[in-house]
């Protein structure tokens, strides 16, 4: 089928489809076939490819949200808003929104749930609805349709993935904003300046001719350096999503391959020419000058042309692919540029459309069971679009200027979905692990040696580099799965409605293996003078970022902390009384709330050995304090009375209490209150990593 589309002239699209599902497993027969050979021993360096496909706008929750086992609606570290409310519950102009299912909609509009229209994904409008951190702009700055999800219903193939290989559900996009600067950090590692100096926080990339191009170089450019293997599959229409087109170095290289076919300067004109053009001699003449113009490239330039520009007819992408993995010619990295249908995009594509591509991909794998046991696939999206995701982004303190832009964070984004399919990550685990666009990239790093200084400081002290996803020491079986029915058809194209009657969706009950990751953090502290000090700590070996929440007041705006080792956090005390809450990642979570003059005082710290978290109980004051220490969650509700204790400390006395963690394989969810200090509370939530695989809280 050919389709013929500019990112400014997007019609609505039918075709796509799978089709009808078979029975049972969606997944290419071939791939399961070779999923039954043991992996590659020989850690990282096993690897010999590694395939990149970045799809198009979707959010983590707006996918992933009722998936078992990850941080999705029933996550019990979901923030607070300032109103009170849960952050699911999103105000807006006339009424509360929940998050809602798009099934539902669909079958009230009388619509296809698979073709939704896009949301607001601007600079502007991703700053509204993070607004400040607070997280509760999202509907007043997308519309209700934002909190619309998919479900396992909906989505099947992606649901099997999940449950099949590794999902990472601390995947953030990379900034607050559009499709052009978050596949800028894909490629180079950060989003840089304009000619104009304001920062490239914007699609401007994408004016046609005027754009004078992005100076600074690309990760491609450095693997070419060092003489590794790459290559970029796209085709006539690639939706501008090769953003190594809008690079100066890579322009320079275009208008020279350009030069003998007409008044093109750049790729996207001279292809969307051809792709326009109804007379196949026109067609073959243009196609013909552009070989004219590559024959006069350097033999450098033809390389990066041949890697980085050259584009396959329409349709073409899968094909190019599986040819390349039959005749042994896959490179070292592989970068897919799917075309608009093929985006995922909405408001151009679905996530049927998404599928059909991605079955090929890994069918072309399957087929061939020795590059498919050498390979791994990241299939991620650029950005949320404008779906809602309830988790806030680790964002850098106010006083960085390499990620800030007027006065707004420029990292991390919103969370994306982020599936790896490999040998190495089959067993349906969840990787907890925070990561960002430039993770791909520092997988990359580790595995080529090849370095990329544009990634910054910061950047990398927050985010991981993707090795925690896999499990390189064992082979895992592949597991059972949910079976998916068939396949809705394609209809038409809509925006979603949230219904009269609202209420929280539930997410699928039951756990999943989870990777173990490198934080092991704990907060505690008590008022000292006219602050409340924070002692903040991370024995794991990469740093851990703490948010913190001020709901009385203590801050105009949530605060950020990255922490290796031993930090302090001064909160300022605004009256009588305190409360806020520190987050960190994979549900780490304190909640300090009491009086000024109150005497009760907590202290804590973890025995990560024996999985143990050490309560030390301090009475300040005059006379006995009795302390409760009553268990939330991870104990069976039949013992609560068991798990549950009072501990009586006489004044200025402590005494520790030891709550065990290790049969709910390391999560804790306790509150600790006090009789004598009306209002004081402590919660103390978090999982106790002992450096091998865990399951999900």
């Amino acid at each position: 089928m050919t389709t013929d589309i500019s990112r400014r002239r997007l019609f609505a699209l039918g075709g796509g489809a799978i089709g009808a599902a078979a029975a049972g497993s969606l997944l290419p027969p071939s791939l399961q076939a070779a999923m039954a050979a043991e992996p590659l021993s020989g850690g990282l360096g096993a690897v010999k490819h590694v395939v990149i496909l970045m799809q198009e706008n979707r959010s983590f929750d707006h996918y992933f949200g009722t998936l078992r086992g990850v941080r999705g609606f029933g996550d019990r570290n979901a923030v607070e808003l300032p109103s009170g409310k849960p952050v699911f519950e999103q105000p807006g102009p006339l009424r509360t929104v929940l998050p809602f299912p798009v099934r539902d909609a669909a079958e009230t509009q009388k619509k296809d749930l698979q073709y939704i229209g896009d949301l607001d994904h601007s600079w502007s409008g991703g700053a509204k609805a993070w607004r400040d951190g607070w997280m509760d702009g999202w509907v007043s700055a997308k519309t209700a349709a934002t909190m619309a999800y998919y479900d396992r219903r909906d989505i099947p193939l992606h649901y099997e993935l999940a449950d099949t290989f590794t999902i990472c559900d601390a995947y953030h996009s990379s900034i607050h904003t559009s499709t052009s600067p978050n596949r800028n950090h894909l490629w180079s590692g950060w989003t840089g300046f304009e000619a104009d100096g304001s920062r490239a926080v914007t699609n401007a990339a994408y004016a046609e001719g005027t754009h004078p191009g992005y100076s600074w170089p690309t990760y491609a450019e450095r693997l070419e350096q060092a003489g590794r293997s790459w290559k970029t599959y796209q085709e006539w229409e690639n939706f501008t999503d090769n953003n190594i087109e809008f690079f100066t170095s890579f322009k320079k290289i275009a208008r020279k391959a350009l030069a003998k076919a007409g008044d093109f300067t750049f790729m996207e004109a001279f292809y969307a020419k051809v792709r326009d053009t109804q007379d196949t001699a026109e067609r073959a003449r243009l196609l013909a000058a552009l070989e004219e113009g590559v024959a006069t490239l350097s033999k450098s330039e033809r390389s990066l042309f041949e890697r980085g520009l050259r584009r396959g007819e329409t349709g073409s992408l899968a094909d190019q692919f599986r040819a390349d993995v039959a005749a042994g010619t896959l490179p070292e990295v592989s970068y897919l540029v799917p075309s608009a249908i093929d985006s995922e995009h909405p408001g151009s594509s679905s996530p049927i459309a998404s599928a059909t591509l991605v079955y090929k991909v890994l069918d072309a794998l399957g087929s061939h069971p020795d590059v498919w046991r050498s390979t791994v696939v990241l299939i991620n999206y650029d950005e949320n679009d404008g779906f809602f995701d309830h988790v806030p982004p680790p964002v850098p303190p106010a006083d960085n200027s390499d990620e800030r832009w007027q006065g707004k964070p420029t990292g991390l984004g919103i969370r994306v979905p982020l599936l790896v399919v490999s040998p190495w990550s089959v067993g349906g685990y969840v990787c907890s692990e925070v990561f960002d666009h430039t993770s791909v990239v520092r997988l990359l790093e580790k595995w080529t040696g090849v370095e990329e200084p544009n990634i910054t400081r910061w950047r990398r002290a927050v985010t991981g580099d993707l090795t925690s996803a896999f499990d390189f020491r064992r082979g895992r079986p592949q597991p059972d799965v949910e079976q998916p029915g068939a396949i809705p058809p394609f209809t038409g194209r809509w925006r979603p409605v949230p219904p009269l009657r609202q209420h929280m969706p539930v997410q699928e009950e039951g756990t999943r293996p989870a990777r173990p990751l490198p934080y092991q953090p704990d907060a505690y502290g008590k008022v000292t003078g006219n602050a409340f000090t924070v002692a903040l700590s991370n024995s794991g070996r990469a740093s851990a970022h703490f948010a913190l929440y001020p709901y009385a007041g203590e801050f105009p705006v949530p605060q950020h902390k990255d922490v290796r080792g031993k930090a302090q956090w001064a909160v300022p005390l605004t009256g009588d009384a305190y409360r806020f809450t520190i987050t960190g990642p994979n549900g780490f979570r304190r909640e300090f709330a009491g009086g000024v003059e109150g005497a009760a005082q907590v202290s804590s710290s973890i025995d990560h050995h024996d999985r143990d978290l050490h309560l030390a109980l301090r009475n300040d004051g005059s006379g006995p304090v009795t302390f409760t220490i009553r268990p939330l969650a991870y104990v069976d509700e039949a013992d609560l009375d068991d798990w549950t204790r009072t501990v009586t400390v006489k004044a200025g006395r402590s005494r520790t209490v030891v709550h065990s963690a290790a049969d709910a394989h390391g999560w804790y969810d306790i509150e600790v209150t006090a009789d004598r200090d009306t209002g004081f509370r402590r919660r103390l939530m978090g999982h106790i990593e002992n450096g091998r695989p865990s399951v999900s809280g």
